[in-house]
């Protein structure tokens, strides 16, 4: 479109010099046979009343104010023809300002297919483009934000805890042992739960942000569950439940970083295990296909609002909006399972009805890079 755009720019002025051209030579003409006529007239007259020719010529002076006139016909008409080229320069300057102070919301209109119109068009492009970065930016400002809010929420109640058991060990010096014993089992429980918080915040931070290198390997998906479940059971069985992994094959291999994998399915049986609590029962399947393999996680407990799916796995969003030690969380797990997935460049949904809530994660069983990929 460019050196289409320019030649015809470039053939409308020369249009429009052309036309200028020919008409001052038009009125030139004009003029030139008119004041001929009338000198020829007056020498006509002279020679009437005198009897003598008198050869009456076009004087230097006529001759210069006829160029005058001419070159000012020239410049008039020509101005004329530009006018619409020059209000749209002006249109444009004026809207360019607009864009300068800020006003990304200013569209530059486009008028025709020549040069200007690709500029209009490109400046509309470029508003565009700066109005969603900036936008982008004040959504990063906001996350930061966010981030700091909840992060220091989550950090201060179980740090609170740890603080005031502390103080009680460290004031109350006539304590009894089941007592000093049983605050200190919840300053190490705190504790944990501190380090959780901790850990949730740093794998978070560095998927997000790209400071996580994938090393892709050959995984056996079907061991990797294998001994998440074992390291499982003492959760599965303080809280009542069972457990099943469904899978025909003995071995899956695929291509994955093993170690995100790991904190992938550790989230999601994680999550599980809290929220599926009322239904005793947590069903893990493992579906082998040419090209994927599919894995679904399956509890039975609380069911997720459908309005609720969607916001699953943005980062601080929980169902239930308490900050329970049960159920709570830091509200990152589901996030940083996402990106896991977005990594490996498979998907994950959620259904959730009386039959169970499922989380379905599909993986490449090829998935293959030349070099190190950072995390989204």
């Amino acid at each position: 479109m460019k050196n289409r755009s320019t030649k015809s720019i470039r053939n409308r002025i020369i249009l429009y010099i052309a036309l200028s051209l020919v008409a001052t030579c038009m009125v030139e003409v004009f003029f030139y046979y008119n004041l001929k006529l009338v000198l020829d007239y007056k020498a006509e007259v002279e020679y009437v009343n005198t009897g003598y020719y008198a050869d009456i010529s076009i004087s230097e002076v006529q001759l210069f104010v006829m160029i005058i006139i001419g070159i000012v016909f020239f410049v008039g008409l020509f101005m004329l023809l530009m006018e619409n080229i020059i209000r749209y320069l002006d249109d444009m300057t004026k809207s360019v300002r607009r864009i300068a102070e800020g006003d990304f919301n200013e569209v530059v209109k486009v008028q025709g297919e020549d040069e200007l119109a690709y500029i209009a068009a490109s400046l509309n492009d470029m508003t565009e483009k700066l109005s969603e970065l900036m936008e982008k930016e004040r959504d990063s400002e906001r996350s930061k934000n966010e981030l700091i809010t909840n992060v220091a929420h989550d950090l201060r109640t179980p740090l609170t805890s740890i603080i005031g058991y502390m103080g009680y060990l460290t004031m109350k010096n006539d304590l009894d042992e089941e007592t000093k014993a049983n605050y200190i089992q919840m300053v190490y429980a705190k504790a944990k739960r501190l380090e959780k918080l901790i850990e949730d915040l740093f794998s978070f931070t560095k998927l997000n942000y790209g400071k996580i290198a994938m090393r892709v390997e050959k995984v056996d998906i079907v061991m990797l569950l294998n001994q998440l479940l074992d390291d499982f059971y003492p959760s599965f069985t303080q809280n009542d439940l069972e457990y099943e992994l469904v899978c025909k094959k003995n071995s899956i291999i695929i291509n994955a970083d093993g170690n995100l994998l790991a904190r992938l399915f550790d989230n999601l049986i994680n999550n599980a295990i809290k929220y599926g609590k009322e239904g005793k029962y947590i069903k893990v399947f493992i579906k082998d296909g040419e090209e994927h393999v599919v894995v679904s996680v399956v509890n039975y407990g609380y069911i997720i609002p459908k309005e609720d799916i969607k916001n699953l796995f943005n980062k601080f969003y929980r169902v239930e909006q308490s900050r329970s030690t049960n159920t709570g969380g830091t509200g990152l797990g589901l996030a940083i399972v996402k990106n896991i997935v977005d990594m490996h460049k498979g998907t994950i949904e959620v259904h959730s009805d009386l039959d169970g809530t499922e989380f379905e994660v599909k993986l490449l069983k090829n998935f293959d890079v030349d070099e190190e990929v950072f995390g989204a």
